[in-house]
């Protein structure tokens, strides 16, 4: 057994350890400096590799592959800009705690600052996005360095999946001959024999790391406990999460013992599954939030478990009951294992420090004396909403969103856009019994790479993929409609057209004479020809009546569909407007 050169040896140790610590996938992209890793990569037959051009939209697509599967699609490129281009998946992985693991090649330490063709500084070159950054030893035969770079790497991959998960860079210098078809004396006749650790690394990971969970003492569960029991009126809150955050089981344990009602974010994962019949799961606080500050009773104890939701109502409701009552604010206890502070009202009371599931499941087999009078009441409200959804005749944007879970084959992933399609889910998508991954880039909340990081969600399933997005979203991400045909990807595309920025007529700049210029930016684009370049069907529909018939004939078939849905975005502004006005109205009759 032999090896070329010292970069071949370098880059099958990086690989073979990877697929130890059970990398099973990874997305590469064309470049010279890269091809020690590459050319690993290709020859390895247990991990399956994805070859995208656009490294911006390669990135999204490793982001959207760990979203669904909870572990990291390792990313390879060259040397340069296009390290830079993975910076805005990198930041979205970051702030919504995905896994990522980047290895990117480099050049020669000697040529930094020097003018050398394609060499930037790349050394931490993505902040403190990472969790953990480093540039890796130069390749050399050298039984230590060779274990070194082992054990880094499966520090690594374990470092991205920690308690508080997201990316970890590795950076990597190659120097020249970069093919593995050169040979060199780098690596003497008989060095893999005579280092068998080094250069086979060990039946399994090189490095195992056993990860605990944060858990509480009896003393402080039972201090809890004790608050959770005196509430009269408790709401339990789940913000965004890629996994049901706590489990479907431990929140409907939860959600029983205790009676609290629970406010289900659409990104949460448990808006939607078989314990919505069993729970008093709700889906459109965001309409009527605003009235736990008047006409709806306040709660008295909240637990919050996930990210922050993307119901401003209902961040400004929860931050009102603490603001309106300083003296006897209402208890928030924010449930995070890894000690973050996901909370940007600064008004929640408590920080704990604990895995969600165990901590759900710890009050649910301690917590007695449930009363459902606080629930009942909520959901007869939201019971009122749903009816006033029903009756809108009007096909609008928050109409199309409502169809969509309705719609959605069970199961399915739907992964939705920033902007007005996630608001819309999360007011007009109603809780469903159904098994749904719903997931969306709420991390940074960008419109980059919506295309891609669904593409990459619907790689790591068999399950049917819907994709919500917007107009000006899609055209960000052109490049990454790449994707359907050099995966054979099968997905649904609802492109959501209102040419522009509709989310801007929520702002007070609406009545400002820039507002049609400068902020929702009329494009006028046919996006058919898109569906062209790339090979997909394509379809365009302004009625509810069509949108149900392509939606219903899409996820049915194989391919790739685009379903365009064309709507006048200050005609869907009116609609929602008055909706909210109607939920008010209701409201003060209830009072």
């Amino acid at each position: 057994m032999s090896v070329p050169n010292v970069n071949t040896l370098w880059g099958r140790a990086i690989v073979d350890e990877l697929a130890a610590a059970g990398v099973d996938a990874a997305v590469l992209s064309p470049g010279s400096r890269s091809t020690p890793l590459t050319v690993a990569f290709a020859d390895h037959s247990d991990i399956e590799t994805f070859t995208h051009l656009d490294e911006r939209s390669a990135a999204f697509f490793a982001l959207g592959r760990a979203k669904q599967t909870g572990h990291p699609t390792p990313l390879v490129c060259t040397s340069g800009t296009a390290v830079a281009n993975y910076h805005p998946a990198v930041v979205e992985a970051d702030q919504a705690r995905v896994p990522m693991l980047l290895l990117t090649a480099d050049r020669p330490p000697e040529l930094t600052d020097s003018g050398a063709n394609q060499t930037i500084d790349q050394h931490d070159i993505y902040g403190d996005a990472t969790r953990h950054s480093r540039t890796l030893p130069e390749p050399e035969a050298a039984d230590r360095k060779v274990r070194s770079l082992r054990t880094a790497v499966a520090r690594a991959v374990a470092t991205t999946t920690a308690t508080h998960p997201g990316p970890v860079h590795l950076n990597v210098p190659f120097r020249k001959p970069l093919e593995p078809t050169v040979e060199t004396d780098e690596v003497p006749d008989g060095w893999l024999e005579a280092h068998p650790l080094a250069a086979e690394g060990r039946d399994g990971p090189f490095v195992r790391t056993t990860s605990g969970r944060p858990t509480l003492s009896a003393a402080d569960r039972a201090a809890i406990i004790e608050a959770v029991e005196a509430a009269d009126r408790g709401l339990i809150v789940c913000g965004p999460a890629d996994r049901p955050t706590p489990d479907r089981d431990a929140l409907l344990g939860l959600a029983t013992a205790t009676g609290f009602p629970v406010l289900a974010d659409p990104l949460s994962g448990v808006r939607f599954g078989e314990h919505v019949e069993s729970a008093t799961v709700l889906g459109g606080y965001d309409a009527w939030a605003p009235a736990l500050r008047d006409t709806l009773p306040t709660p008295d104890v909240v637990l919050r478990f996930g990210a922050s939701p993307t119901s401003k109502p209902t961040r400004k409701a929860l931050a009102a009951a603490t603001l309106d009552a300083p003296d006897e604010p209402p208890r928030q206890f924010l449930i995070d294992p890894a000690g973050g502070w996901r909370e940007a009202e600064f008004t929640a009371t408590d920080l704990i420090v604990a895995d969600p599931t165990a901590f759900a499941s710890a009050l649910a087999g301690r917590v007695t004396g449930a009363d459902s009078a606080y629930a009942d009441q909520l959901a007869n409200v939201e019971a009122d909403y749903w009816g006033l959804v029903a009756d809108e005749e009007r096909f609008f944007e928050g109409g199309l969103l409502h169809e969509t879970t309705a719609l959605a084959p069970d199961p399915s992933t739907l992964f939705v856009s920033n902007s007005m399609p996630v608001r819309d889910l999360d007011r007009f998508g109603a809780p469903r019994a159904a098994d749904l991954t719903v997931l969306g880039n709420r991390g940074a909340s960008g419109i980059d790479g919506i295309t891609s990081t669904a593409l990459g969600a619907d790689s790591a399933t068999d399950d049917p993929l819907v994709c919500v997005t917007g107009d000006v979203a899609y055209f960000h991400d052109t490049n990454g409609l790449l994707a359907v045909d050099r995966f054979d990807l099968n997905a649904t595309i609802v492109l959501v057209n209102n040419d522009g920025g509709g989310i801007f007529h929520l702002l007070p700049i609406e009545a400002h004479d820039t507002f049609e210029g400068y902020f929702r930016t009329p494009h006028g684009l046919d996006f058919a020809p898109s569906a062209d370049l790339h090979g997909l069907e394509f379809a365009r529909v302004g009625s509810r009546e069509g949108f149900r018939e392509a939606f219903t004939a899409s996820v049915e078939s194989e391919g790739t569909q685009v379903i365009e849905v064309t709507f006048d975005a200050a005609e869907s502004h009116a609609i929602r407007e008055r909706l909210q006005e109607r939920v008010s109205e209701e409201l003060a009759v209830r009072s």
